[in-house]
């Protein structure tokens, strides 16, 4: 894959991830507010409910007083007739005709006002009556006249009663007169109001914490809760006691602390499983991505490493066959000296083709764990300095020098000998190879604890950042384009890292681009 479809795809791809999230976020969000506008809606009707029923039973209590104060005023009402009016009706079938009549009468009654206000000695109250008669004439039609003056019913049916709706418009205007009057503290408690609030929230489902207040004016009263605190978004008002002239003084407000919670309560179950599968997919995403940046670089370093092995391979390829070439020459074949130099040159060669066909060959067996590393209790710095000696002559031949300070006075591990020279042998080449001047290397030594480090230092290139983090991993190399002026191919030092674990080791490097690296081998002693 391309690098420009490569990056497409991941564009692609992040963009679906994004939208995704942004729609879940989305119907949450929705989710939310519709939750919030029915909570509002049954709050208001909750409120509502409670406000009516207070003015209700305020009304119904004030009218059970009245009635039985009226009841004990032991003396008859005072009555002016205040409307008559009849109506006539003849059958004529049967010659029958029937007259009703209705008078509304007003009883005006003086009742003591102890009840109502404390200042006042007595109220006038008034009430109305319809007096309701029906009469029945048998014989001749008779005319208004008659029926006043002579004649008399065969039939009377009188009845009498309270006209409802003037009674009770007439009652409203004296109870809401009288009531207005009064202190809040004795219309409402606090325990009754608490009690209908809590009874209508559980009615309608809204079962959240709540505290309310009644304000008078915009002033805080005594009939309140004790942690009541106006909060715009989550309080909610209705005015109630509303006087004669549709005017309203108090105004009940309940707040509930916890809205948010209670709202989101009944979400967090869709919600908790939404956001598992985003995460999923997210993690998914991720894992996906990383896979494909990964595939992607070994498939560069996998190319690197067959060009530089191919590289590699074809130097000593080429002498090989030079140095044949020239075997096969007729005056060289004779000169037994030229002949044993080109013989060594071609061995040499081979030889080391076979390092590097054998390097590949360590890390897949131990990948594989078929690599039989067996150890014995060794000192270290036998096995350093027989590493030194190995790796000194290409130093002295590019005109370096490697410095050897072992300080460390523990120097018993258990090791594999081969091995740890091979691991040893493999920085110091390292950091030849990397020291485009004449190589400075500084081998050292120290115990620290149960363990001794081993530090080999050199004034080579150094390395970046991102390279010191994956310099370990098999097939790495720095990328350096097209030049091979330093050879390798990526295998070394991951096999210096399997070689140092398998010892229960640590490796680490400190480097800088320009001024070296410093690699630390830390393995624990025998005691």
């Amino acid at each position: 894959m391309n690098k420009t479809r490569f990056r497409l795809l991941v564009v692609l791809m992040s963009l679906s991830l994004l939208g995704i999230i942004l729609v879940q976020l989305y119907w949450i969000e929705t989710s939310y507010r519709n939750n919030e506008e029915q909570f509002k809606f049954h709050v208001h009707q909750v409120i509502g409910n409670v406000a009516t029923k207070l003015q209700q039973q305020e009304e119904f209590e004030f009218y059970r007083t009245y009635n039985k104060l009226k009841d004990s005023t032991g003396r008859a009402p005072k009555q002016s007739e205040l409307k008559e009016y009849f109506f006539v009706e003849r059958d004529p079938k049967t010659n029958e005709q029937i007259i009703y009549s209705n008078t509304i009468i007003s009883e005006d009654y003086s009742l003591n006002r102890s009840f109502f206000d404390k200042n006042s000695d007595s109220v006038p109250l008034k009430s109305f009556v319809a007096k309701r008669k029906t009469e029945i004439y048998n014989g001749n039609p008779i005319d208004n006249s008659a029926i006043q003056k002579s004649n008399t019913p065969d039939i009377t049916v009188e009845k009498s009663g309270s006209l409802d709706v003037l009674d009770k418009a007439q009652f409203e205007i004296y109870f809401k007169d009288i009531v207005a009057l009064k202190p809040l503290q004795d219309r409402i408690s606090k325990e009754r109001l608490n009690a209908m609030l809590e009874n209508e929230l559980r009615q309608y489902g809204v079962k959240t914490p709540f505290e309310f207040g009644i304000y008078s004016d915009g002033l805080a009263t005594k009939i309140k809760s004790e942690n009541f605190n106006y909060d715009k978004k989550s309080t909610y008002g209705i005015p109630v006691f509303t006087d004669n002239d549709k005017e309203n003084k108090y105004q009940l407000l309940v707040s509930f602390p916890q809205k948010g919670k209670f709202l989101f309560r009944s979400l967090i179950g869709i919600t908790s499983l939404s956001l598992i599968f985003t995460l999923v997919i997210i993690v998914a995403y991720f894992s996906a991505l990383n896979q494909l940046i990964k595939q992607k670089q070994i498939s560069e370093i996998k190319t690197d490493f067959i060009n530089n092995m191919t590289h590699e391979f074809k130097t000593p390829i080429a002498t090989i066959n030079l140095a044949l070439d020239a075997i096969k020459n007729p005056k060289i074949i004779e000169d037994r000296e030229k002949v044993e130099r080109y013989l060594q040159m071609i061995r040499d060669e081979n030889k080391r083709m076979h390092a590097q066909v054998e390097n590949v060959l360590r890390i897949s067996k131990l990948e594989r764990k078929e690599l039989e590393i067996s150890k014995e209790p060794t000192n270290v710095h036998e096995i350093i300095e027989d590493a030194i000696e190995h790796i000194n002559l290409i130093v002295e031949d590019r005109g370096g020098v490697i410095i050897s300070n072992l300080q460390a006075k523990r120097t018993t591990i258990l090791l594999n000998d081969v091995h740890f020279t091979n691991v040893m042998v493999n920085i110091l080449d390292n950091a030849i190879k990397y020291s485009p001047e004449a190589p400075v290397i500084e081998v050292s030594t120290e115990n620290v604890k149960d363990f001794i480090l081993i530090k080999v230092k050199d004034q080579g290139s150094g390395m970046s950042k991102v390279a010191q983090k994956r310099i370990f991993e098999k097939f790495y190399r720095e990328h350096t384009g097209d030049l091979h002026n330093v050879k390798g191919h990526g295998l070394g030092l991951a096999y210096v890292k399997r070689i140092v674990e398998d010892h229960n080791g640590q490796i680490f490097v400190e480097s800088e681009k320009g001024k070296g690296s410093t690699f630390t081998i830390k393995v624990p002693l025998i005691n």
